[in-house]
């Protein structure tokens, strides 16, 4: 399989947080879904298991500011973007 992380490079934004997002394709990296019992401390979730996201997307589901955002929109927005980029990749044919 290709490299899903360097394939998130200058791939719109599938998080899209309204408010949040910087619609700067640029700034896309590979934003992990934590899930229990397939990540945890020091570990990271399969790389099919993420979403493209923008700068600002990525650290609200980072929680690395955005705080007064709701957790759970913040993970529903997630969770919606990690099914819309697995779509893109389908249509790329990488999967």
């Amino acid at each position: 399989m290709k490299d899903l992380r360097k394939l998130a490079k200058g791939q719109p934004c599938q998080v899209r947080l309204f408010g949040v997002c910087n619609h700067n394709d640029e700034t896309t990296v590979l934003a992990h879904v934590r899930i229990s019992g397939v990540s945890g401390m020091g570990m990271k979730s399969p790389d099919l298991i993420a979403a493209w996201a923008c700068s600002n997307c990525h650290d609200a589901v980072d929680r690395r500011g955005y705080m007064k955002l709701d957790r759970d929109e913040v993970r529903l927005a997630h969770l919606e973007g990690m099914a819309r980029t697995i779509n893109e990749l389908y249509n790329l044919e990488v999967l």
